[in-house]
């Protein structure tokens, strides 16, 4: 089990996460909001992007810096093949508050493996 973070689960270029945000089905819950596609791939790549109103650029990478952690800790639970795009807006921003954001994120699109 890798809990590594790595290049290729990242998804990149403006005309794939566009995509993801024009053809993706979405899911929200209080300060947070997942787009989710298909992309027929054995991993999972996801991209962390913010509202317009999202302080400044230190506020928004160590907000970055908490969803690409808890994101780490939970991808092994999820299903792969898919691309997704966490659009996160100001206010919690804690390590517990975005876990409980990603969980219920994840679980709403029901992308949780069954155990």
């Amino acid at each position: 089990m890798s809990f590594r973070f790595r290049r290729a689960e990242r998804l990149k270029g403006r005309d794939q996460i566009g995509q993801v945000f024009s053809r993706g089905r979405s899911v929200s819950c209080s300060g947070a909001k997942l787009f989710i596609l298909k992309n027929d791939l054995p991993v999972n790549r996801i991209v962390f992007t913010f509202a317009r109103k999202y302080g400044n650029a230190v506020q928004r990478n160590r907000s970055r810096r908490l969803s690409r952690e808890v994101y780490r800790l939970i991808k092994e639970q999820l299903r792969s093949g898919y691309d997704f795009v966490l659009l996160v807006y100001p206010g919690k921003d804690s390590f517990e508050a975005r876990q409980e954001q990603l969980s219920t994120l994840f679980s709403r699109a029901g992308l949780f493996l069954e155990t």
